[in-house]
């Protein structure tokens, strides 16, 4: 993973991808907006985090779904 703010451990929250130097996932953020959280309430909350690696959180997630690959089966 090639990120600023963006990390993966296996130790921490089972190698879910998470910002930096936290234990907030990037599925968190997501969460966060899409329960209607704008990125300043965010860091409001959450002030450990900058509004780069919101911002870096979302674009992470963005990436990781348009590298996606949907198998269809036809199950008989």
């Amino acid at each position: 993973m090639n990120s600023e703010y963006i990390t993966s451990d296996k130790e921490i929250l089972g190698g879910k991808p998470i910002i930096a130097g936290t234990r907030i996932s990037v599925d968190f953020i997501l969460q966060l907006i899409a329960s209607g959280g704008s990125i300043e309430e965010i860091i409001s909350k959450y002030p450990q985090l900058k509004k780069e690696a919101v911002v870096e959180a979302v674009l992470y997630a963005g990436k990781v779904v348009s590298n996606e690959i949907i198998i269809h089966r036809n199950v008989a």
